[in-house]
């Protein structure tokens, strides 16, 4: 990482929850313009193929079970 965005880090430290939480949001969507196009595509592909079954997926209670396993 630079030494510019090491020292933004640190003074970005230094604000508050709120302030830290408009700027995380104002960064996340400056990162693509079109980052909701992009989303929607994504998941109508992604319904597309559980609709088509080329993908299998896991219960909720499978996941969630594993992640416990694994971070805990």
């Amino acid at each position: 990482m630079s030494e510019t965005a090491e020292k933004l880090k640190l003074e970005l430290s230094q604000l508050s929850a709120k302030e830290r939480a408009e700027i995380a949001y104002f960064l996340i969507h400056s990162l693509d313009d079109d980052l909701e196009t992009v989303w929607d595509t994504e998941l109508s592909k992604r319904l597309e193929d559980i609709n088509c079954n080329t993908v299998i997926g896991e219960p909720i209670y499978q996941v969630f079970e594993e992640l416990r396993e694994k971070y805990s």
